[in-house]
């Protein structure tokens, strides 16, 4: 793949120095056949580069190659690998081998950023989807203030970025899928912190501004170019309270930086700058993705690359208990999830979407007042599409459900 088309990848335009993660090595077990070998002949003719990224550059694709960097490469990306404790719902080693659709949970977290010592929250939240039979991937962003049942959490709701917080990449894994009645393959998560280390690591990002505004270390014009260091392209990238477009602009400004960033890598050529890179995905990075998994997905799925369409999980402004949230409906979730579920090869899903909260009034006292309860929307018949019931809660706390529930069955 030449080094225009990998650009035009990750630039699509059609729509719109301490190690923060386990470093132990562990493989991944499940119901299939161990990973085909690649040689080693094939491995130095070719490494994938942005799968040493893979996502804060793979968010986006992949097919950046680097030559004589195999054995580094593949130290590495094997320090990157974790697995959860999700039971894979699919035979991803088989799906792989046969060329078949897979999803991958995209995770972007702020642990040990801005001076945090804690776990921190997946602020960015992106379900993509790798189709190589209809040459098209998508990218599906969930709203960090998407309100959600997180998986093991007594909480009756909780915004979905708090699901890493809660139970790691496990619960947020378990909660992506029981929201949408999804299979996710793989995950990988970056810690957003590391994006100014590779900002820095490839010499600074230059870029057109979206929007005027100071904030952190970044103060920006809008349509001036401006040249970013680390600090400054990780500001521009997380500002979201003076953007007129909130979530959603923050998103179109990461992306931007994302896709500043993969022009530098396309132009970096030393060994030199390319070991900075390595050294900051092995502190920054962790996945279930195995180096046989990616040096796979780079040779099997490049016809991926055709087309890229992004859509966003849509919901509704929502003060309760005095956080906002964003409420995405019952038939919004089907839409994404049958959305989805059709890129990776499969039917719509049987099991029943919820409204979290239906139409009930909130507000931040304790006084007990009558509403509609959790809304359902049911796959049963094609015109079964359930309705909330009506039932009583206790305002701004806890909303009983009217009906429909979680399951891990049917994908």
């Amino acid at each position: 793949m030449s080094k225009c088309a990998i650009k035009e990848f990750f630039m699509n335009k059609n729509e719109k120095e301490n190690n923060d993660f386990l470093e132990t090595p562990l493989r991944r077990s499940d119901s299939g056949s161990s990973h085909r070998k690649v040689s080693p002949h094939s491995r130095r003719r070719k490494i994938c580069a942005a799968l040493l990224v893979v996502v804060l550059v793979a968010f986006y694709g992949a097919g950046v190659y680097v030559h004589g960097l195999l054995g580094a490469a593949e130290k590495t990306l094997n320090k990157t690998y974790q697995k959860t404790n999700v039971k894979k719902l699919r035979n991803v080693s088989q799906v792989l081998k046969e060329k078949k659709p897979f999803s991958i949970l995209l995770l972007g977290t702020d642990t040990g950023d801005l001076g945090r010592s804690d776990k921190g929250r997946t602020d960015t939240i992106i379900i993509a989807t790798i189709n190589p039979e209809t040459k098209r991937a998508t990218l599906t962003s969930i709203p960090r203030d998407t309100q959600v049942k997180v998986s093991g959490d007594s909480s009756a709701y909780e915004k979905v970025n708090a699901a890493y917080t809660s139970g790691g990449t496990t619960a947020a894994v378990k909660t992506i899928q029981n929201t949408l009645h999804i299979p996710l393959d793989f995950y990988l998560l970056v810690n957003m912190g590391g994006l100014r280390k590779l900002v820095d690591a490839v010499g600074g990002v230059t870029l057109t501004p979206l929007l005027t505004f100071s904030y952190s270390d970044a103060n920006v014009t809008k349509g001036k170019t401006v040249k970013l260091n680390g600090k400054e392209a990780l500001a521009y990238s997380r500002m979201r309270y003076t953007d007129p477009e909130g979530d959603y602009g923050r998103q179109k400004r990461q992306k931007q930086v994302i896709e500043a960033i993969v022009n530098k890598l396309l132009s970096v050529t030393s060994l030199s700058n390319y070991q900075k890179i390595l050294n900051t995905v092995q502190s920054n990075m962790q996945t279930d993705l195995t180096y046989d998994d990616m040096i796979t997905i780079e040779t099997n799925y490049k016809a991926a690359a055709g087309s890229i369409k992004s859509y966003v999980l849509k919901g509704e402004d929502a003060t309760i208990d005095g956080l906002s949230y964003q409420v995405a409906s019952a038939t919004e979730k089907k839409k994404v999830s049958d959305r989805i579920r059709k890129e990776l090869g499969l039917s719509a899903s049987t099991e029943t979407f919820v409204d979290q909260i239906g139409g009930s009034s909130t507000t931040t006292n304790s006084s007990t007042t009558t509403g509609s309860s959790y809304g359902t929307y049911s796959n049963g018949s094609t015109s079964n599409y359930g309705t909330g019931t009506n039932g009583t809660g206790t305002s701004g706390s806890t909303y009983s459900p009217g009906g429909g529930g979680y399951s891990n069955n049917g994908y």
